[in-house]
């Protein structure tokens, strides 16, 4: 059985990665029997999560697990989809991945008050004299990365006006289908879904979610998918 190593559920999402939720999703889609461990991430081999170990191999990273799933166990996620539609949804996958993320990372991360709504509860495992210290050297780093990236560069108005441009490509895309390519989920939908439930993040207050909420068919596809693969609740 294929072992995902997750952070677990936190802040009404099944998991506070949208990678690991994408991870998540695409096992879910692929139909292979696996199970979710939360005690990985000390040993991830790239210091992040998810990762996966299938039949003793290690895969880290969740475009690489697809890839694995796709060559090693015979998956196709984008099965009916014309060569111009996998190139979309491939396209769709990383405006999320490499351009809207770094806007979640910093609205959650960066903000003051949402970080205390969220990720300082990250930090309740470290004795407490130094949690304040760890915290401060982790949030410095990202600030560095976003500044690196390029979005930590932007004011706050022109980082909302940016991603906002992204989700209305993604409204404009998934126009009124039920998923983002069509009648059917592709592998897109693992990652698109991921993102969008992230912005909508009843937990961080910010002009990013008002303005995912602002897409009524992006709202339902998050409840859809919501539904579909998580039934217990989770996003």
């Amino acid at each position: 059985m294929i072992t995902l190593y997750t952070f677990g559920p936190a802040w009404g999402l099944p998991d506070p990665s949208p990678f690991v939720t994408k991870a998540i999703v695409l096992l879910k889609m692929s139909g292979l029997p696996f199970k979710e461990d939360t005690g990985g991430f000390r040993k991830a081999p790239r210091g992040k999560l998810p990762y996966i170990r299938d039949k003793g191999q290690v895969i880290s990273d969740s475009t690489l697990i697809r890839l694995h799933l796709e060559q090693h166990r015979q998956i196709d996620f984008d099965r009916g989809l014309t060569a111009g539609q996998r190139g979309t949804a491939w396209a769709a996958e990383k405006l999320c991945e490499d351009h809207l993320y770094w806007f979640l990372i910093q609205v959650r991360w960066l903000d003051g008050d949402n970080f205390e709504r969220g990720p300082a509860s990250f930090f309740k495992a470290v004795p407490g004299p130094l949690r304040p210290i760890i915290s401060t050297i982790v949030r410095r780093q990202i600030r560095r990365s976003l500044h690196g990236q390029g979005a930590g560069r932007y004011t706050p108005e022109e980082r909302t006006v940016l991603a906002d441009r992204a989700l209305a490509s993604l409204s404009a895309l998934l126009a009124d289908k039920p998923y983002l390519m069509g009648p059917e989920p592709c592998g897109a939908d693992a990652t698109v879904f991921s993102f969008v439930a992230g912005a909508l993040c009843p937990v961080f207050e910010t002009p990013l979610r008002d303005k995912a909420k602002a897409y009524p068919n992006l709202v339902d596809y998050r409840t859809r998918l919501t539904r579909q693969y998580f039934p217990g609740g989770g996003a």
